[in-house]
């Protein structure tokens, strides 16, 4: 910052002499134009009537007062000789009282551009200061610059802004790890208890084959659980590719292979799929409309209902089912949340489905968005940019 402060203290300071030597310019100018003329006036009544050759003293132009008043010859001559010295010696005096006036202007003028460019720059170096203790223990702290509005507040405020956000994004990231170790933990936990404990003192074949079909089922949550994982962090590093896909198509295609399980769990689909063209990546596409599905299906109740509609105005999907308390409703966009707590129950899932919905919409431009209905359930809407 000093190499700041010292550029605009020389900038200030040039600027503040050079418009004190034009001024001082312009009156030198402006009183050497008059001063002979204003002398002259001034002498000729004070000097004697005496003759003097005209020749004998310095040259004059002739003056405007000179032509207008009878003055005798020999007393004008004496006049113009004392006039032009005087007239010289005044502005002698002038150009030495002005260059040692522009001299102290000058150091004065720097040691207040010194002063004001720190005065500026002051809020930069809060700012900095505060940017270089900034750590992950620290975040919650802010600027919070006093100050009149202008740019440098407009700053200081943009990057309090800056680190909300932050400080929100690394909340949830930390708050993500801990539900992901906390998720992953528990499968391996009741892997672990199986084999300690349900294999222990030499158990019968049909104890063993329970535990093995057991063993097999965790596992299988713990692979969905880190695909999920993998299709979350792979969205939200954005698309790497983009090819115009028929979200209706794609619609049809994933409620043709949640048939079986919707009817399993006796749970009735409608599907109303038209040609809807979207520019994005079909892994992605066809991911977000199988997990908005499939939640459908199976957080119902036998004999409920699943109705899919695919239109310009995107992507709808509304199931019966329990009811959801509508302030809840945001939260389970937010990985590891559920809208009932977890019993662990088989094909129950990792709670990562409506948060893969949101990040691929996002990761397409779009938006995804629920309501509570009021008989129980909800209703999700994605919205995304549609192209020919």
């Amino acid at each position: 910052m000093s190499s700041e402060r010292a550029r605009l203290t020389a900038l200030y300071g040039g600027l503040l002499t050079l418009a004190g030597a034009l001024l001082m310019g312009l009156v030198y100018v402006l009183v050497s134009e008059g001063v002979y003329s204003s002398v002259l006036t001034a002498v000729v009544p004070a000097v004697p009537a005496a003759r003097l050759d005209a020749a004998s003293g310095p040259a004059l132009p002739a003056s405007d007062w000179a032509q207008t008043t009878v003055v005798q010859p020999g007393r004008y001559a004496v006049a113009q000789k004392v006039s032009t010295a005087a007239g010289d010696a005044a502005l002698s005096q002038l150009l030495t009282v002005s260059a040692l006036s522009l001299a102290v202007y000058a150091a004065l003028s720097v040691g207040l551009a010194w002063w004001m460019a720190g005065r500026v720059l002051r809020p930069v170096g809060v700012i900095t200061a505060r940017a270089r203790r900034l750590s992950g223990s620290n975040l919650h702290e802010r600027i919070a610059l006093k100050a009149p509005p202008g740019e440098l507040k407009e700053l200081s405020d943009t990057f309090d802004g800056m680190l909300d956000r932050i400080e929100q994004l690394v909340a949830a990231r930390q708050r993500f790890a801990a539900n992901a170790a906390h998720e992953l933990r528990t499968p391996l936990a009741v892997q672990r208890a199986a084999a300690e404990i349900g294999l222990a003192d030499d158990p019968p074949p049909e104890k063993v084959a329970w535990i093995r079909e057991k063993l097999i089922d965790t596992a299988a949550g713990s692979e969905q659980l880190i695909e999920g994982l993998l299709l979350l962090a792979v969205s939200d590093e954005g698309l790497r590719r983009r090819e115009p896909v028929d979200l209706g198509a794609t619609t049809t295609t994933v409620t043709e292979a949640l048939a079986a399980e919707a009817a399993e769990r006796d749970v009735t689909v409608d599907v109303a799929a038209r040609p809807v063209g979207v520019e994005g990546d079909p892994v992605l596409l066809n991911h977000l409309v199988h997990n908005l599905v499939a939640n459908a299906v199976r957080h119902n109740h036998p004999g409920g209902a699943v109705r899919v509609r695919v239109g310009p105005g995107g992507l709808e999907v509304a199931n019966t089912g329990p009811v959801v308390a509508p302030e809840t409703v945001p939260l389970l966009f937010e990985p590891f949340r559920r809208a009932r707590a977890r019993r662990h129950a088989l094909g129950e899932g990792a709670g990562l489905g409506l948060s893969i919905v949101a990040s691929v919409a996002r990761a397409h431009g779009g938006e995804a968005t629920a309501t509570a209905n009021p008989g129980g359930g909800l209703t999700a809407r994605v919205t995304l940019p549609t192209c020919a």
